[in-house]
């Protein structure tokens, strides 16, 4: 089952913000998933909204693929809206430790990866690139990796849904 996550805040004692899945009216998303046949595996489509910059002002598309050997093989997490981050490639790819073949646990919950996810946007690991000229522009000139981090969701970002 796929964790819905409730907007964070002050309250819930995030100071920094962090992302949470929405949906237009409201913050959550409902699962919008599609299950082959042939293959039995199940496809979930999200959007990721971040309250504080770089991310602030679109909402990122990520896509979950959980293949039929689900839990036994760990699920699949695409970007489909670019994102400026060192540890996840051009494609859309994510370098999450989490979720690979040799790090996988079948108790690993959905809502464990969705963490994993959102902790990995909000601090990149530059230790850990898919792209080593983000990693190094992020450690050398933060200031520089900010800006145009936010560059990105504001052209290729979906819109904000209205609280």
């Amino acid at each position: 089952m796929i964790m819905q996550l409730k907007k964070p805040g002050i309250q819930d004692g995030d100071k920094q913000g962090k992302f949470s899945l929405c949906k237009t009216g409201s913050r959550v998303d409902k699962i919008a998933a599609c299950s082959s046949r042939a293959r039995s595996k199940i496809v979930a489509s999200r959007r990721l909204m971040k309250d504080n910059p770089p991310y602030d002002k679109g909402t990122l598309r990520i896509e979950i693929n959980f293949p039929a050997e689900y839990p036994l093989k760990p699920p699949k997490i695409t970007f489909k809206t670019k994102i400026y981050r060192p540890n996840i490639d051009e494609k859309g790819q994510v370098c999450l430790p989490g979720i690979s073949a040799e790090n996988w646990k079948p108790a690993t919950r959905t809502g464990q990866i969705i963490h994993s996810l959102t902790a990995l946007v909000n601090d990149p690991q530059p230790e850990h690139p898919l792209r080593a000229d983000l990693a190094e522009e992020y450690s050398k000139d933060r200031k520089k990796f900010c800006k145009n981090a936010e560059a990105v969701p504001k052209k290729y970002g979906e819109k904000r849904p209205v609280d």
